[in-house]
């Protein structure tokens, strides 16, 4: 029986998120303690009422403090650019590239100074780790990802399959070229071509999982989109298209699992693949055990 479109989309759940979904509060704690000892001797700036002296003593004994200020303006990277009207600095914090002074400006102008001299907070540790939290929710979008992924490889275990036996996962093109031979270069160029779109570029294909089952080969994409977002349309055109050109290689089949309500902004575009494509599903299917009915 023909499934229909509009009954499938309202299927598609609002949120995939787990208990930490929202903050990985391991991967934040392990983020401050690599920088302990460093937010530990800067804690001495704090309520200072001579700190740029006492900061110049500090990094001319402890340079590896320096280290530790980037995250004090919620930044990963230890190279850090000022354009200035005056110069532009490109601030090294791993190893000094300036004076010190250039960084006792540095924190002068950033505010950092201020931050510590006047005493706005008690603690560098507890600050940062308010930072790192902050920080850790702009990768709740990989989170999402991931979470769509841990849940179709839930239920590919729970059919019986076998890791690097009989599913694999994270599998690329070249890849698949040197396992089992099947080289989708043409297919993905022409696809790159025709979506003329930078966002969903398959030169270097990933396939979320693929699982080997009597003697057919399955390709399988996942994911999950709880809000709007330009790539879904682009994402919806790539992989009808991808399936078209798969469904000409013998032993192939492509199958795909998308869920979330972000579909609802884009369902024109994925209504077209659904109605060309027979291997689509949402969590709902996966729930009612369509993984035993695939393969």
């Amino acid at each position: 029986m023909p499934r229909n479109f509009e009954d499938w989309l309202s299927e598609f759940e609002d949120s995939i998120a787990s208990w930490k979904y929202y903050t990985d509060f391991e991967k934040v704690y392990a983020n401050v303690n690599k920088i302990k000892n460093e937010l530990n001797l800067l804690n001495g700036l704090i309520g200072s009422k001579n700190i740029e002296v006492e900061f110049r003593n500090l990094i001319n004994e402890y340079p590896n403090v320096l280290k530790a200020i980037p995250i004090l303006i919620a930044k990963r990277e230890k190279i850090v650019i000022i354009k200035d009207a005056i110069q532009d600095y490109y601030y090294n914090f791993n190893k000094m590239n300036y004076t010190i002074e250039d960084y006792i400006l540095f924190m002068r102008k950033t505010g950092l100074f201020d931050l510590l001299e006047n005493h706005l907070i008690s603690n560098l540790y507890d600050y940062v780790t308010g930072v790192e939290v902050g920080m850790d929710t702009n990768a709740r979008k990989n989170r999402t990802g991931d979470a769509m992924e841990d849940l179709v490889e839930s239920y590919i275990v729970k059919a019986g399959f076998v890791k690097d036996h009989n599913y694999y996962k994270e599998v690329t093109s070249t890849k698949l070229k040197e396992k089992w031979n099947i080289d989708l270069k043409e297919i993905l160029k022409n696809i790159d071509a025709s979506t003329n779109n930078k966002k969903v570029k398959m030169a270097e294909k990933r396939f979320d999982f693929v699982i080997e089952n009597n003697g057919i080969l399955y390709l399988i994409e996942t994911n999950f989109y709880g809000s709007q977002g330009s790539k879904l349309n682009e994402t919806a055109r790539s992989y009808k298209m991808l399936n078209e050109e798969l469904k000409k290689i013998e032993g192939i089949k492509f199958i795909w699992f998308t869920d979330g309500k972000g579909w609802n902004t884009a369902k024109g575009n994925l209504e077209e693949t659904f109605n060309e494509m027979e291997d689509i599903y949402n969590i709902k299917e996966m729930k009612n055990d369509i993984m035993n009915k695939i393969f």
